[in-house]
C-alpha cells in the first residue's frame, strides 16, 4: 500500500495497493478540488456580511465543476461539511440565499452522484462516512427553518421549495408528484426533491436492504417545528408501479448510531390506487415511501411448506426403496451407477430441504443471526447445486454408454468421476461465492436466508450453473436419442438389460430435466416480474415438490424397480403367516397388481423373476 499525490488543482492524497499485474488500484481517494477546500476553510468563519458572497461562490463552483463534484465522494463530503457549517451558524436565510443553497444541493442529488453516494453510504473502511447522506439532509432541514420570508416559491432543476401561510385546510400538489393535505392552520414549508433517492440509502429501522425508495422525498416543516400534528396526509406518485408492499416512512436521524435510516413510527399506510400511495402521519420531517420488489404471497408460503414436507417424505421413501433393492442393482454396472446418481440426487435434495427449514426458522438475516443465516445459505446453495451436478453426472453416464467415445472405464473410475463432479463442482462454486460476497455483507438477503440477488447478484452463482446443466442435459438427450434410434435401425447388438437401463436413464432425464429447468426458469421469472403473484405460486409449487418428482420419475416409473419391490413382497408374504405380515403382503400386492396392469409383467414364475433381477 502506498500514498500518492492528487491531480492538478486538487489537494489531499490518494491511497493505493499494488496489483499482481504491477498496476495500482486506488482504494481511498481523499483529493478535493482546490476551490472547494478553500470554501470549506472559509465556512467556519462566516457572518451576516460574508454569507451572501460565500453562497454565490459555492453555487458557481459546484455548478461549474459539476462532473468533478458528483464523481468524487471526497468533494461531495466536503460540500456536505460546508452546508452543515452554514446550518450551524444559524444566520437568517432569505430567498436569494436559499436559491443558491438549493442549486448547490441539487447538484449533489443528480443521477451522476449516485455512485459516489453509494460509496459513502457503504464505506466499510471509514464507518463515520456512512452517515454523510443523513448529515446532508439534516443541514437542509436546519437551513429551511432559518428562512425569514413568510411566503416564497423557488423552482430549481432538482429541488422545489414552497413556503406559505394558510388559515384553513391546506391542499397542494407539488412537482406533480406529491399532494399534501393539512386540516390545521399553519405556516408550512415544503421542499420536494426530484432525486433524493440517489442520496439516501433505502435501509429501514431493521437495517433491511430489500426495499427501494419509490416516491419523491419531501421535507415538510411548520411553525411548530417537529411537534406532533394531529393530521397530515401525503399522496406520493409511484416512481416504479411494479414495486409492492408500500411502507410510509420518515427519515430518523438517530437510527444506527446517528447514521440515520427510514422509520415508520407515527406514519400509517392509507391506500394505494391509480399509481399513487397515500400516507397519514402525526409529525413532520422528511418523508417518502419504501416498497419491495417482492410479492407478499401468503399462498406461496403455504404451498412451499406443504410441498417441502411432501418432498422430504418422498425422498425418505426413495432412499428406503434404494436400500431394499440395493443388492440386486449392483449386478449390472450401468444400473448400479444410475442408482448411485439417484441416491445422491435424493440425499442432496433432502439435506437442502432440511437446511431450507433451518434457514426459514432464523428470524432475520442480520445482526447476531448473520453467521447462522450465512451458514444456512451456504449449505442450501451447495446441496441444491449438488443435485443438479449429479443430474449432469447421470447424463454423462448415459452419453458414455451410448456413444462410448472415452474408451473403457472401470466402475471405480466412473464412481470417482461422478463424486468429483457431483460434489467437487458445487463446493468450488459455493466457496467462491461466499468468499467473494460475505466480507462486504452482500452474501445473503436482508430478511431471509438465501443468496443475495440485489446488491451482489450472488444468486447468479446458483441460477447460471443450474440452467447451464439443464441445457447440457437436453443436448445430451438429443444426441443419445439420435444414436439409439440409429443403432436400433442398423443392428440391435446391445444386451437387453443394458439397453433397458439406458432407456430408463434417458426417460428419467427427459422428464426431470425439463421439470427442473421449468422450476428455476420460473425462479428467474420471479426476479424479472416480481409483482406477478401467479409466477410466484407456480415457482413455489414446482420448487417444493422436486423430491416427489425424483421419487416418481426416478424410481416408481421404472418397471424393474417395481418388479424388485414385488419380489420382496412375495418373499415377505411366503416367509410368515402372521397378521402383520399378511397386511404387508397385501400392501406390496397392490404394487404387483399395478405393475402387471401397467407393464404387462408376470412375476409368478421364478425364472421370470431371476431374469428380471439380472437385467436390473
Amino acid at each position: 500500500m502506498a500514498v500518492g499525490s492528487c491531480g492538478p488543482d486538487e489537494v489531499g492524497e490518494r491511497t493505493g495497493v499494488c496489483q499482481v499485474d504491477g498496476s495500482w488500484k486506488v482504494v481511498e481517494d481523499n483529493c478535493i478540488l482546490q476551490p472547494i477546500e478553500e470554501l470549506l476553510q472559509q465556512s467556519v468563519l462566516l457572518n451576516t456580511n460574508s454569507l451572501p458572497g460565500f453562497l454565490e461562490t459555492l453555487r458557481n463552483v459546484t455548478v461549474n465543476f459539476n462532473e468533478e463534484v458528483v464523481e468524487s465522494p471526497a468533494n461531495i463530503n466536503a460540500i456536505v461539511d460546508i452546508l452543515s457549517n452554514v446550518a450551524n451558524i444559524s444566520l437568517p436565510i432569505d430567498s436569494t440565499l436559499i436559491e443558491d443553497i438549493l442549486l448547490t444541493a441539487g447538484v449533489l442529488t443528480t443521477d451522476g452522484a449516485r455512485t459516489s453516494w453509494d460509496s459513502l453510504n457503504n464505506n466499510r473502511r471509514n464507518v463515520s462516512q456512512t452517515g454523510r447522506s443523513s448529515a446532508f439532509l439534516q443541514s437542509l432541514e436546519t437551513i429551511t427553518s432559518l428562512i425569514t420570508d413568510d411566503s416564497l416559491a423557488i423552482d430549481t432543476p432538482s429541488i422545489l421549495l414552497n413556503k406559505t401561510t394558510f388559515t384553513d385546510s391546506f391542499n397542494a400538489r407539488f412537482d406533480s408528484s406529491v399532494t399534501i393535505v393539512i386540516s390545521e392552520p399553519e405556516n408550512i414549508t415544503v421542499m420536494t426533491f426530484a432525486s433524493m433517492n440517489n442520496v439516501l440509502p433505502a435501509r429501514d429501522e431493521t437495517n433491511s436492504s430489500i426495499f427501494d425508495i419509490n416516491g419523491r422525498v419531501v421535507l415538510v416543516q411548520t411553525s411548530r417545528g417537529n411537534s406532533p400534528i394531529n393530521n397530515i396526509n401525503f399522496t406520493f406518485d409511484l416512481l416504479n408501479p411494479a414495486l409492492v408492499n408500500p411502507q410510509c416512512v420518515f427519515w430518523n436521524f438517530s437510527l444506527f448510531e446517528d447514521r440515520g435510516g427510514w422509520d415508520n413510527e407515527g406514519c400509517t399506510f392509507v391506500e394505494s390506487k391509480n399509481g399513487s400511495v397515500t400516507c397519514n402521519c402525526n409529525h413532520l420531517t422528511s418523508f417518502s415511501i419504501l416498497m419491495s420488489p417482492f410479492v407478499n404471497c401468503e399462498v406461496c408460503s403455504l404451498i412451499t411448506y406443504i410441498g417441502v414436507g411432501i418432498s422430504m417424505a418422498s425422498l425418505v421413501i426413495c432412499l428406503i426403496i434404494e436400500a431394499v433393492i440395493w443388492r440386486k442393482i449392483r449386478r449390472n454396472t450401468t444400473s448400479y451407477l444410475r442408482h448411485v446418481s439417484i441416491v445422491n440426487i435424493a440425499v442432496s435434495l433432502l439435506i437442502a430441504d432440511i437446511w431450507f427449514i433451518i434457514g426459514a426458522s432464523i428470524p432475520e438475516a442480520k445482526g447476531d443471526n448473520r453467521d447462522a443465516c450465512s451458514a444456512a445459505t451456504f449449505f442450501i446453495h451447495f446441496f441444491y447445486l449438488a443435485m443438479f451436478f449429479w443430474m449432469l453426472a447421470s447424463a454423462l453416464l448415459l452419453l458414455y454408454h451410448t456413444v462410448n467415445v472415452f474408451g473403457g472405464l472401470s466402475k471405480r473410475s466412473m464412481l470417482a468421476i461422478g463424486f468429483s463432479l457431483g460434489y467437487g463442482g458445487p463446493i468450488i462454486i459455493a466457496v467462491i461465492t461466499i468468499a467473494a460476497t460475505a466480507p462486504s455483507g452482500r452474501y445473503t438477503q436482508g430478511n431471509f436466508c438465501w443468496l443475495n440477488f440485489k446488491e451482489s447478484l450472488a444468486i447468479i452463482a446458483f441460477v447460471l450453473p443450474a440452467l447451464m446443466i439443464v441445457l447440457i442435459n437436453l443436448i445430451i438427450l438429443i444426441v443419445v436419442l439420435f444414436k439409439m434410434l440409429r443403432r436400433r435401425a442398423v443392428a440391435d447388438s446391445a444386451q437387453a438389460g443394458q439397453r433397458n437401463v439406458l432407456l430408463v436413464i434417458a426417460r428419467t432425464l427427459a422428464v426431470l430435466t425439463p421439470l427442473f429447468g421449468l422450476t428455476w426458469g420460473l425462479g428467474i421469472g420471479t426476479l424479472v416480474q416480481p409483482e406477478e403473484e401467479g409466477i410466484h405460486i407456480a415457482f413455489s409449487f414446482f420448487n417444493s415438490l422436486q423430491g416427489f418428482f425424483v421419487l416418481v420419475f426416478g424410481l416408481l416409473l421404472d418397471k424393474k424397480v417395481r418388479s424388485e419391490i414385488a419380489i420382496k413382497s412375495q418373499i415377505s408374504g411366503s416367509g410368515t403367516r402372521s397378521t402383520s405380515a399378511g397386511n404387508s403382503s397385501s400392501a406390496f400386492g397392490f404394487l404387483r397388481f399395478w405393475r402387471r396392469g401397467r407393464d404387462g409383467y408376470n412375476v409368478s414364475s421364478n425364472d421370470s423373476n431371476v431374469t428380471q433381477t439380472l437385467n436390473t
